[in-house]
């Protein structure tokens, strides 16, 4: 061996030694990377086997509150195509007899039945109790309800009526609570069930002209959560869905008399349609999700507005986790820009009054 290679070993040696360290971030982000992966691998296999198995709407019997028109009446026809007996629930019994008739259309086999049941779900429990229990003499035991009935009145909060924050709470609230307390006596015996209720991305986020009408979807949140850790152990799964802006009657009646500044922060989003939102709702709700969100926007809100809510799979939880820092600086951004608007449109009514003084 030379003496320069009996120098350099000895050096090398110490090199190895005393500067191992200096790749030790580099191995723990290697091992680390690798624990993340084997993870999500293992939350993949085992996640089918913890998530409840989907219900068969072909031959259930499907409940639809507020299926005369709008997301109701898509729900509806996409159950109806998927070989579900229907009952439709609403209070204008022409609107209900032409709803029933474009359902109709839609039949599997000659078997499907769609029933019209005339009713406001919003005065009398004990009327609705009533007209359950004949719709499941009829059809058999619900199989599915999708609480859809519900209004929405936009305006400022001082120029609202005192009586339509009560309209809000007893048809938005109220009229999803009687038809789920109808039905839930019998889906704990029967081990089984679906209960829908459909809020709004409104009833994640409060925004300008909202206040009665927020606060009313605010409070399905609070029944869901609750409803499905008492049904759970009873194989029933609650379903909360946050439709966006879909193009249905109830919008245009809305646009109306909706304040400025609730029309151009809407207009910040897009419209959808009923058969979209439709397709969606019903997926999720036939999978035993909790969350149900269309698009982007509204996945975003789902996962900022998650907090304590239950999640189907350890799957879903942990996309939570990973994108709420993210998705919370998105809508910071929104939430400024939804600020600038109020402002704006605040600047520019105190300058038309102005100006209409000096004339």
């Amino acid at each position: 061996m030379s003496s320069e290679e009996a120098f350099s070993s000895p050096i090398v040696d110490w090199l190895f030694v005393h500067s191992w360290w200096l790749f030790l971030p580099f191995i723990m982000l290697l091992v680390v990377a690798a624990f993340i992966v084997a993870f999500v691998l293992l939350l993949y296999m085992i996640s089918p086997l913890i998530s409840p198995k989907p219900l068969k709407l072909n031959g259930a019997h499907v409940v639809v509150t507020g299926g005369s028109s709008g997301i109701g009446k898509s729900i509806a026809v996409e159950c109806y195509r998927q070989g579900a007996f229907i009952t439709l629930v609403a209070r204008d019994e022409e609107k209900l007899l032409r709803a029933k008739k474009e359902v109709e259309k839609y039949a599997i086999n000659d078997k499907q039945v769609v029933l019209c049941v005339s009713v406001d779900v919003s005065s009398d429990y004990t009327q609705v109790e009533n007209v359950i229990k004949q719709a499941q003499e009829k059809l058999g035991p619900v199989d599915m309800l999708i609480n859809c009935a519900g209004t929405s009145i936009s305006a400022k909060f001082e120029e609202m009526e005192v009586e339509r924050f009560k309209e809000m709470i007893e048809l938005n609230y109220l009229g999803s609570v009687y038809p789920t307390r109808a039905v839930i006596t019998t889906m704990k015996e029967r081990r089984m069930g679906r209960i829908m209720f459909v809020s709004s991305q409104a009833g994640q986020i409060g925004l300008f002209g909202y206040t009665a009408y927020s606060a009313s979807k605010f409070a399905l949140r609070g029944l869901a959560e609750a409803l499905q850790m008492e049904v759970k152990p009873y194989n029933i799964y609650v379903t909360l869905a946050f439709p966006p802006d879909t193009d249905t009657p109830l919008l245009a009646e809305e646009n109306k008399s909706k304040p400025l500044e609730t029309k151009l922060i809407s207009e910040t989003s897009g419209i959808w349609q009923p058969d979209q939102v439709a397709k969606i709702f019903v997926r999720d709700a036939v999978q035993g999700n909790f969350n149900s969100s269309v698009g982007p926007d509204g996945y975003m809100l789902s996962a900022l507005t998650c907090g304590m809510s239950p999640v189907t799979s350890i799957t879903e939880g942990l996309q939570q986790i990973v994108t709420m820092g993210l998705f919370r600086s998105i809508a910071l951004f929104y939430l400024g820009s939804f600020d600038s608007i109020v402002r704006r449109c605040m600047i520019q009514r105190e300058q038309s009054k102005e100006a209409d003084k000096r004339e």
